[in-house]
């Protein structure tokens, strides 16, 4: 068991990290022309959030030998990428908020913002092509296999929204393209740059897909069993009828009239705010709350197991520590 004193040491290099990359990522877009262009990128990295993509990034060059500061510009680069999907995606759910403010295309205007993600992108492959040499190829491969899976994992959840057949196993394939692709990226970029063995790179990128599993299913359930969220409402996903971790295990367990009040939700565009409530009490009886718990803790033990092939104890007790920190949360 981690001590307090572990607990305290890896926060403190976590904001160190956080608060470098932080800056550096949005100075990525100041002092460039057009300001129509730039200034809304730097407005949508502003939003600021954990980076927990670069801090990894960073984390895997360290945990396999290599030094954080040698993959300074991949981490950026992956940062600029998951800005592009953020801005895209809000664009295609019609979002008006994110991290509590505006979303760029209601701040400025829907052509702008596609352009805004289309220059975050270009951005991305800008500072990711500054990793030289044969560690850089290798990067930047494994680079593009996550944008790649990132856009498969977007198409998915898009058809889902007109199906009716959606299953359980359907949606961890999703969201183990849409949502643990771009950690498992981060973690196998960092781990190439920092020189890790073959078997330290492959076990990195089995913790990011397990435990970009288990964030994903974490944050279905918070979205309605969480305290709220400045900016998104406590049941949002049902509201909009999102076949979720939770709505699809519903499905799955319910009955009679409890199962077609489920899939008209699923079917029909969502539920009422009136009638989140009742969902949700419906989800207790029918034990979902507890089958998500179960997902998270399985999906989180399979990313720590893969740390048992990293050599490196400080390694080890960070990729350990950084599962802690992201799945302790109340929304």
């Amino acid at each position: 068991m981690p001590t307090s004193t572990d607990v305290a040491a890896f926060d403190r290099r976590y904001e160190r990290l956080r608060k470098s990359i932080d800056a550096k990522a949005t100075a990525a877009y100041r002092r460039r022309k057009p300001v129509s262009l730039y200034e809304p990128a730097v407005y949508a990295m502003k939003g600021g959030g954990k980076r927990v993509r670069p801090v990894v990034t960073l984390l895997a060059a360290e945990a396999v030998g290599g030094r954080a500061e040698d993959a300074t510009d991949a981490a950026i680069a992956l940062e600029a990428l998951h800005n592009f999907t953020l801005v895209h995606d809000d664009i295609m759910d019609n979002s008006a908020m994110r991290r509590g403010v505006p979303t760029v295309h209601k701040k400025y205007d829907v052509a702008t913002a596609v352009l805004v993600g289309d220059a975050m992108l270009a951005v991305s492959y800008e500072f990711m092509l500054r990793v030289e040499g044969e560690r850089g190829a290798r990067a930047a491969r494994a680079f593009n296999r996550g944008l790649v899976e990132v856009c498969e994992g977007q198409g998915l959840d898009k058809e889902f929204e007109t199906r009716d057949d959606v299953t359980l196993r359907e949606y961890i394939g999703m969201i183990g393209k849409k949502t643990a692709a771009l950690l498992e990226a981060c973690c196998r970029v960092g781990a190439i740059i920092g020189g890790g063995t073959d078997g330290e790179v492959e076990a990195l990128a089995d913790y990011g897909v397990n435990l970009g599993l288990a964030f994903q299913i974490q944050d279905d359930y918070l979205d309605l069993f969480g305290d709220e969220k400045f900016g998104k409402p406590i049941g949002g996903d049902l509201r909009e009828g999102k076949k979720t971790y939770l709505l699809l295990s519903a499905l799955k367990r319910a009955a009679g009239s409890d199962k077609k009040r489920l899939e008209r939700i699923a079917h029909k565009g969502g539920a009422a705010k009136k009638d989140i409530p009742a969902i949700r009490k419906l989800y207790e009886s029918l034990g979902v709350p507890e089958d998500a718990g179960r997902a998270v803790r399985r999906y989180t033990n399979k990313a720590l197991a893969s740390l048992d092939a990293l050599s490196r104890e400080d390694g080890r007790e960070n990729f350990a520590q950084l599962a802690n920190r992201l799945l302790d949360r109340n929304a």
